[in-house]
């Protein structure tokens, strides 16, 4: 069975690449500038917690059972479809209020490094 934080980041990271490359060669012409600043921040956003995704795979390797793992992995997938996902919708709609749900996914994405330093204290 495949381990489903590594497999979450490897998508999580295609998917990130393939929306950084639209953006660049689809959109950069067709947004304001602002909201094609807003599209790259998802994308990069999304990509250096698919890479946490694949980091905390790889520590569970080693420390099957710890819930911290869990914890920090799953904040990172919220904060990535919350954070992210909100600054596409944004970038392509220009609908103002979506920017509000991306603080929560800041606050994911926080909890999840938080998460990830407790285990680093307590394994």
């Amino acid at each position: 069975m495949a381990n489903p934080y590594l497999l979450s980041g490897a998508i999580s990271g295609f998917i990130a690449v393939s929306l950084g490359a639209f953006g660049a060669h689809g959109l950069k012409q067709q947004l304001p500038e602002r909201l094609f600043n807003v599209w790259i921040t998802g994308t990069e956003y999304q990509f250096y917690h698919s890479l946490a995704l694949i980091l905390i795979a790889l520590l569970g390797l080693h420390f099957t059972d710890s819930k911290l793992l869990r914890w920090s992995a799953n904040s990172f997938l919220a904060g990535i479809i919350l954070f992210s996902g909100s600054l596409y919708a944004l970038a392509l709609t220009g609908i103002g209020w979506l920017g509000m749900i991306t603080p929560l996914g800041g606050v994911a994405f926080l909890l999840g490094w938080l998460a990830l330093a407790l285990f680093a204290i307590f394994k």
